[in-house]
């Protein structure tokens, strides 16, 4: 027993050493984690300025120079006066304006992506480069719908700029803007992503923009938008200002739909598009309901273009998108720009809620024609109280420049009394009444007698020659 004791002793001392032991070698060193806070921020310093370093010198300032005609004071052409300056009045007067932007030098033989507002009008342009040699500028092509150029310069082996994939922008990094605001060239600040997206905002038909806190002023258009390894992720368009300065909210184009105008303007000579050949409309609470959908993502087909890439690939009226080569459809902007952003010919795997069910349908994008059919949206009816219609006839499908031959009503007129007065509109065509065709005005009068009160209504109409689907709410009459 005292041997056990002596031994049991010995492997407690023992088992009592090693684990100070263990505690003294492995103990962490008090605020060995923390850093000295001016580390810090030498360090983020140091990163910036390299950061700036590499992309200052693919960043260009843009001078242009345009004659305009002055408006003429009206006593030029009072007689007195001529009498006296004869035939110096009846020279045009003119004066040149100036405009000043950036632009980002995309490829090393002097192709420079810039905005077209910048260069739109311009009879002469000026690319100066970061070490302030001067060229003079040529327009290669130009995109009003998203507001982008490409302008060219002789000069080989230039610096160009990183390009990042914009799709992996992520609100919340910080981002640095480059250009020359005020004609102070290689001017950079600093923000973040403030949001991405930002649509319906009225500056150009294709709206994507990056909105950024990064300072922007008049000139930063066409400049740079970089991410913190120094990536191309936007072109800087505008700004939101009620003073024409900077007020922490500026847009920038996404550096990939930059990208693919750019290349197809250099390499085709011109801007081509996707066309899917449809007419689309947002998902409201009361189509979710008639169309018996979980939710409201995705867009509705509410026509689809006769020998159009849509048509011939299967897709049909009713018919709601939610995916588009993989990716989610959120909205018709968000479809509307994956679609331009396709190669025509290109086969792309659209998935669709048909009849409360899933199904994958392949179409050949088409290009764009020069002058598409733009669908129109109109507020929903609600009810057929007070509602007159008359037959339609191919005399009216005439004169409303419809070439297909179409089966429905004509809308003839609405009482004052009518809850659908400001709603439908004479010269509404109804074609569907709870998807149910309607051919002719006995079909019309026997489904529309048949709607309960308190039974919501969907209407396909054509209106000024665009589909639409239009609910009407049940409400009390």
């Amino acid at each position: 027993m005292i041997l056990k004791s002596i031994y049991d002793r010995k492997i407690f001392i023992l088992s009592l050493v090693l684990t100070l032991f263990l505690l003294l070698t492995f103990q962490p060193k008090a605020n060995s984690s923390e850093k000295d806070p001016s580390e810090v921020l030498s360090q983020l310093g140091s990163a910036m300025a390299k950061v700036s370093e590499q992309v200052k010198p693919s960043i260009v300032n843009i001078s242009t120079t345009r004659l305009i005609k002055a408006q003429r004071h009206p006593f030029f052409d009072d007689p007195f006066f001529r009498r006296f300056f004869g035939d110096e009045l009846q020279r045009q007067q003119t004066r040149k304006v100036t405009n000043l932007g950036s632009g980002v030098i995309a490829t090393s033989d002097g192709f420079i992506l810039t905005n077209n507002h910048v260069i739109e009008g311009a009879e002469d342009i000026l690319v100066k480069l970061s070490n302030n040699k001067e060229y003079k500028g040529r327009v290669v092509g130009k995109d009003k719908r998203t507001d982008l150029a490409v302008i060219q310069i002789d000069e080989k082996n230039l610096p160009t700029i990183k390009w990042g994939d914009s799709d992996k922008l992520r609100v919340g990094e910080v981002v640095l803007a480059i250009g020359n605001p005020y004609g102070l060239n290689q001017t950079i600040t600093m923000g973040i992503v403030s949001a991405l997206g930002r649509s319906g905002i009225g500056i150009t038909d294709y709206e994507d923009f990056i909105q950024t806190d990064a300072a922007i002023n008049p000139g930063n258009s066409g400049g740079a938008l970089v991410n913190a390894r120094g990536e191309l992720m936007g072109i800087n368009t505008a700004i939101f200002s009620t003073t024409g300065g900077y007020q922490g909210i500026g847009f920038a184009i996404p550096a990939n739909m930059a990208k693919n105008i750019m290349n197809s303007i250099i390499n085709q000579g011109k801007v081509t598009r996707g066309w899917l050949g449809v007419h689309i409309q947002p998902l409201t609470p009361e189509l979710v309901k008639q169309f018996n959908l979980k939710d409201d993502k995705g867009v509705l087909l509410s026509d689809v273009v006769e020998g159009g890439p849509a048509e011939k690939g299967g897709l049909k009226r009713g018919d709601v998108i939610v995916e588009y080569e993989g990716k989610s459809v959120e909205s018709p902007v968000s479809l509307r720009n994956m679609v331009a952003a396709t190669a025509p010919g290109q086969s792309v795997k659209i998935r669709v809620i048909r009849d409360s069910k899933p199904l994958f349908i392949n179409v050949i994008i088409g290009e764009l024609p020069a002058d598409p059919q733009i669908a129109s949206l109109s507020q929903p009816s609600n009810t057929f109280r007070g509602i007159s219609v008359q037959e339609l006839t191919d005399d009216f499908l005439k004169k409303s420049g419809i070439t297909r031959k179409i089966k429905g009503v004509v809308v003839s007129g609405i009482d004052d009394a009518s809850p659908a007065l400001g709603k439908l509109k004479e010269g509404d065509i109804i074609t569907e009444i709870n998807r149910q065709p309607v051919s002719g005005v006995a079909e019309f009068n026997s489904i529309s007698s048949k709607v309960k009160q308190e039974q919501d209504v969907l209407l396909s109409v054509i209106r000024e020659g665009s589909w639409l689907y239009l609910v009407i709410p049940a409400k009390s009459n």
